[in-house]
């Protein structure tokens, strides 16, 4: 399968076909289950669109902790159907789906306690390997205190009495929802952005489609289609609000925030995971950078744009800091994010007891209803929402195939890693940029070399996000579907949270090599330019408040270009 573009042109096409034709799937929702969705259900030969109201990931498929795992502490609270199926997840996509996108990596587990909890948690993680696609990842090893210090010279020597270490893997989500999106494309869906569900078509009783804004052209196109898909996370209430459907998942939304660090200020070789009064906190290796987070509080402000605030990254770094031996500063933080975890609505106040299950529903003819659940399992989730759709459509529909489908750039990667020296040689870049490129886009790698042959200045890097070449950015916007400066800072790259300005340097340099991709004047660099400024600086603002209330309000002074999401 050729590779499909998602370019300006492939979009202008895209919207015809919105409006000329009826589709057997509509999915409203551009996230990872969105796109898992469409990708779901036209692999099993359905015609199949997917709209969505801002970008690929532009809401909680971006702002994750970056991982795929299991979830340790759901094996303590006995959800063991959850973990295994979340493993078995994982293995698939190190190896069949998407090695070029998922790689593992090694998480230490401090102890505090002798004998007991080396037992306790050894069994625990014992279980954790071999629970799901055993072999993706090494096996765990236990680690005296003196070769724990080896691997973790971060850590204060007092904080803990020896450790355990186990492997997960991480990914860049946005990167892998928008590839699930493209993928779906090249077999034939028709995906959009910045493409918001306004509204429901009806047939008496039944769901047959759904009127949706082009908010790039503003115009409003009528999406006929024999079934619908709600795929829209945390606002799944309120596109159930707008089909005017009862009985459907009731999802309640948790923030989770998290910060970036150097590298350098923390002396690890490993991930670390430690146990807080709540749930975990994670220390992830990011490149150049460190991850920490998370947290998990209830969150009942502007669904668009979660901010975070001062107590949430003090309550990180209290954390972290309880067990290194040179404390982090908040000078140390080179970006904050702030995500929203669509969770199935119980009875707990507190949503980190809230489930990770997921869960699908019919409340009206010709609608189905796909909520909860968590990133490492989206390709179940989708399955699980194409099957109860597929069974209200007139013919039958083979089962799914996803679990044997490698997403764009997957197929030939292996071999490319290990000619990774002579592409080096034939580009004339360094081997670790081609192994940059070669873990961001696979085999696809051959379209970003092709724009660099034919502009030579492409193959420089971007003067202030110097991990990324030109290239890239311009490739953001001819094949990645990117339409806005934020789409290429925020998502296509994630300068927006690895470098310390939070990408306004590089925004102008980005807008320029953009604009002749996308038809955009001196003035739309500008206003485009001036737009994502100003959202950074709102963002800070919101970060130096108090509380989450605070801090929301100083966020919506700047919103997004379009904050409308797809049901608000």
């Amino acid at each position: 399968m050729k590779p499909a573009s998602l370019g300006p042109a492939d979009r202008a096409r895209a919207v015809r076909e919105l409006a000329d034709q009826e589709f057997d799937v509509l999915v409203v929702g551009g996230g990872v289950v969105g796109a898992g969705a469409a990708l779901d259900a036209v692999s099993r030969g359905l015609s199949v669109a997917l709209v969505e109201a801002a970008d690929w990931a532009a809401g909680t498929s971006s702002r994750s902790s970056k991982l795929i795992h299991g979830g340790l502490r759901y094996l303590e609270q006995r959800d063991f159907h959850l973990v295994r199926e979340a493993l078995r997840e994982r293995a698939l996509l190190l190896t069949r789906i998407a090695p070029h996108l998922v790689h593992p990596v090694p998480f230490l587990y401090p102890l505090k306690h002798r004998m007991w909890e080396r037992f306790y948690v050894g069994a625990g993680i014992g279980l954790y390997d071999t629970m799901g696609g055993a072999g993706a990842v090494p096996r765990h090893r236990h680690l005296s205190h003196r070769h724990a210090l080896r691997v973790a010279p971060a850590l204060r020597g007092d904080a803990f009495v020896g450790a355990i270490q186990y492997f997960d893997a991480q990914v860049d989500d946005a990167r892998f929802t928008m590839t699930l999106a493209r993928t779906a494309a090249g077999y034939g869906a028709t995906v959009v952005t910045r493409a918001k569900a306004v509204g429901f078509l009806r047939e008496a009783d039944r769901v047959v489609g759904a009127r949706v804004h082009d908010l790039e052209n503003d115009q409003e196109i009528q999406v006929r289609a024999r079934h619908v898909i709600n795929a829209t996370g945390v606002w799944t209430d309120e596109a159930g609000r707008l089909a005017n459907a009862r009985g459907g998942p009731a999802v309640k939304a948790s923030k989770g925030v998290h910060f970036l660090v150097p590298r350098d200020r923390i002396r690890l070789d490993t991930g670390l995971i430690l146990r807080t009064e709540k749930s975990v906190l994670f220390v992830i290796p990011w490149g150049r950078h460190w991850i920490i987070g998370t947290t998990d509080t209830a969150w009942d402000l502007d669904k668009d744009e979660p901010a975070a605030s001062q107590a949430d990254v003090d309550y990180l770094l209290d954390h972290v800091n309880a067990v290194l031996r040179t404390p982090l500063s908040p000078d140390d933080i080179e970006a904050v994010y702030a995500g929203l975890r669509p969770l199935l609505s119980g009875g707990a106040d507190d949503t980190a007891k809230l489930s990770r299950e997921h869960s699908v529903a019919q409340p009206v003819p010709g609608l189905t209803v796909i909520a909860g659940g968590k990133f490492t399992t989206y390709r179940v989730m989708a399955e699980d929402a194409v099957d109860a759709a597929a069974a209200d459509l007139p013919t039958t529909v083979p089962s799914s195939v996803t679990g044997r489908v490698p997403l764009t750039g997957a197929v030939g990667y292996e071999v490319l890693w290990n000619e990774r020296h002579r592409l080096a040689r034939r580009s004339g870049l360094h081997v670790a940029r081609i192994e940059h490129l070669l873990n961001r886009y696979g085999s696809c790698v051959h379209e970003i070399l092709e724009l660099i042959e034919r502009d030579p200045s492409l193959g420089e890097p971007i003067t202030a996000a110097r991990d990324y070449l030109k290239a890239e950015a311009v490739y953001a916007a001819s094949h990645e579907g990117a339409l806005h400066l934020e789409d290429v800072l925020r998502r296509r790259t994630r300068a927006a949270i690895e470098e310390w300005d939070q990408g306004t340097a590089a925004a102008p340099e980005i807008a320029g090599l953009i604009a002749p991709v996308l038809g955009w004047d001196d003035e739309t660099v500008k206003r485009e330019t001036d737009h994502y400024l100003r959202q950074v600086e709102a963002e800070r603002r919101a970060r130096r408040e108090a509380d989450d209330a605070a801090a929301a309000a100083a966020r919506r002074e700047v919103p997004g270009l379009f904050t409308e999401r797809a049901a608000s």
